[in-house]
C-alpha cells in the first residue's frame, strides 16, 4: 500500500491522464480510511450543483466561435488602426489583441495559433526583428488570463470558494501592469518603427470601427452587465454565447451551420477535461481535508518560513516550476486547496493569492524547458525550440519583474475591491 503513492507520481510523470491519477489517489485515501467509494461519485455529482459552473462551457464555446470567425482579423485591424501610429505601434497592437483574445478563449495556445498567422507576417513585413517577433507572440499568448471573463479566473473562484466578481476586478490593474511593461520594452526596442499619422489613417480607423461594429459591444455588454448587477456570471456567459452565435453564424455568416458541431466538439473537449479534473479533485481535496493534510502542510511550512515575505518568495519559485510542468486548470484544482489555508495564515488575502497564482502560472507557459507555449509556438512557426527559449528570454524577465510587483504590492490587486 505504501508503494502506491510513489507509483501514482511516476504514472503522472509518464503521461497518465491526470484525472485518472487524481481519482486513484482519492480511492486509495478513502480505502485507507474505510470510507465507501461511493463518496467519490457523490463528490463528483456535487459539481452539478454549482450554478456558476455553467459559465465555463458557455464562455469556452463563445471563444472558439470567435477564433473560427473573422473576429481575429477584425480585432487586429481595429487595434492597428487605433494604435499603429505609436512608436512600435504594431507590437503594442499584438499585445493588446492577444490579451483580449485570450481573455475570451481562456486558452493561450488557441491565441498563438489563431492570431499568430496574422501577426507574425505583419510584424515581419513592418521590419521588426524575427527574434523579437517570436518572443512577443509566444509571450503575449497568455497575457489575457487576468482579464474577465478568463476561464482560469472563474475556475479559481469556484475552487477557492471566493467571489468571481472580486477576482474579475482584482485582475484589472495587475493585467494592465504586465501589458504596460511589455509595451514599454517593445517601444524601447523598436522605437524607430512608427507609422505616420495621416488623413488616410483616420479613414482606416473609421473603416476598422465599422467593420468591427459587432465585436466592439461584446466586452461592454458582458462586463457592464456583470458589474451593474443586471447579469449573474452564468447569465453573462449565456448572453455572450448567444450573441456570438447569432452574429457569426446568422448575421455575418462566417461560420457555416454545418461546421457548428465541429466547433462545439472542439470546445467541449477542453471543457470536459476541466470538469473531469475538477470532479475528481473535489473528492481528493475532501479526503485531504479529512486527513488534515493542509494542517500538516502548514506545520511543515511554518518550520521553514517565519514571515509573509519568505512565504511569497517560496510560493513564486514553486509556482514557476509548477506552471512549466502542469497546465493551469489542473494546477488550480490540485494546488489551490492546499496552499490557500497556508497563505491565509501568513496574512495573504485570498483574492490577492488568486491573482499571484494566475500571474505566475501565466509566466509558467514560457518557462524553459517545458513551458507549453514554447512548444506550441515552435510547432506553429516551424522554429527550433532552442530558438524560442532565446527569443522569449527578455519577455520572461520583464514578466517575472511584473509578477514580483504583483506579489509584493497587494494594493494593486485589492484597490478596486475596497
Amino acid at each position: 500500500m505504501i508503494a502506491i503513492g510513489p507509483l501514482l507520481v511516476i504514472l503522472a510523470l509518464l503521461g497518465a491522464p491526470l484525472f485518472a491519477v487524481i481519482a486513484a489517489s482519492a480511492m486509495l485515501g478513502f480505502t485507507r480510511e474505510g470510507i465507501d467509494l461511493q463518496a467519490i461519485a457523490i463528490e463528483f455529482y456535487g459539481i452539478a450543483e454549482m450554478p456558476i459552473l455553467l459559465a465555463i462551457p458557455l464562455f469556452t464555446f463563445a471563444g472558439y466561435l470567435l477564433s473560427e470567425s473573422g473576429a481575429p482579423r477584425r480585432l487586429v485591424r481595429l487595434t492597428q488602426a487605433l494604435l499603429g501610429w505609436m512608436p512600435a505601434g504594431l507590437a503594442i497592437v499584438s499585445l493588446a489583441a492577444c490579451a483580449f483574445f485570450t481573455a475570451f478563449t481562456g486558452a493561450s495556445g488557441v491565441t498563438i495559433i489563431a492570431l499568430g498567422a496574422l501577426l507574425f507576417p505583419a510584424l515581419q513585413k513592418a521590419g521588426y526583428p524575427e527574434k523579437f517577433n517570436l518572443g512577443l507572440i509566444t509571450s503575449a499568448g497568455s497575457l489575457g488570463l487576468l482579464f474577465a471573463p478568463s476561464l482560469p479566473l472563474i475556475l479559481y473562484g469556484i475552487v477557492a470558494e471566493i467571489s468571481v466578481e472580486d477576482l474579475f476586478l482584482a485582475g484589472v490593474f495587475p493585467g494592465f501592469l504586465m501589458l504596460l511593461m511589455l509595451s514599454g520594452y517593445s517601444v524601447w526596442k523598436n522605437r524607430a518603427l512608427r507609422a505616420p499619422l495621416s488623413d488616410s489613417s483616420w479613414k482606416e480607423a473609421a473603416a476598422a470601427i465599422r467593420e468591427a461594429a459587432w465585436e466592439i459591444p461584446l466586452p461592454i455588454v458582458v462586463l457592464g452587465g456583470i458589474y451593474s448587477g443586471y447579469f449573474a456570471i452564468s447569465e453573462a456567459a449565456a448572453v455572450t454565447a448567444l450573441y456570438v452565435l447569432i452574429v457569426d453564424v446568422i448575421i455575418l455568416r462566417e461560420i457555416p451551420i454545418r461546421n457548428l458541431p465541429a466547433v462545439m466538439r472542439e470546445s467541449m473537449v477542453l471543457v470536459g477535461g476541466i470538469l473531469v479534473i475538477l470532479g475528481m479533485s473535489l473528492a481528493s481535496t475532501n479526503y485531504m481535508i479529512d486527513a488534515g493534510v493542509p494542517q500538516k502542510l502548514l506545520e511543515f511550512v511554518s518550520q521553514m518560513v517565519t514571515s509573509q515575505l519568505t512565504f511569497l518568495l517560496l510560493l513564486l519559485a514553486f509556482l514557476l516550476v509548477l506552471g512549466a510542468i502542469l497546465d493551469i486548470f489542473s494546477a488550480i484544482v490540485l494546488v489551490v486547496p492546499l496552499i490557500l489555508p497556508v497563505a491565509v495564515q501568513f496574512g495573504v488575502h485570498p483574492v490577492h493569492l488568486g491573482i499571484v497564482f494566475l500571474a505566475t502560472m501565466q509566466l509558467g507557459y514560457i518557462t524553459p524547458p517545458v513551458g507549453l507555449n514554447l512548444f506550441i509556438a515552435s510547432y506553429r512557426f516551424e522554429r527550433p525550440i532552442i530558438e524560442l527559449y532565446l527569443s522569449t528570454l527578455p519577455f520572461f524577465v520583464i514578466l517575472l519583474i511584473s509578477v514580483i510587483f504583483i506579489a509584493f504590492w497587494p494594493a494593486l490587486s485589492l484597490i478596486l475591491l475596497s
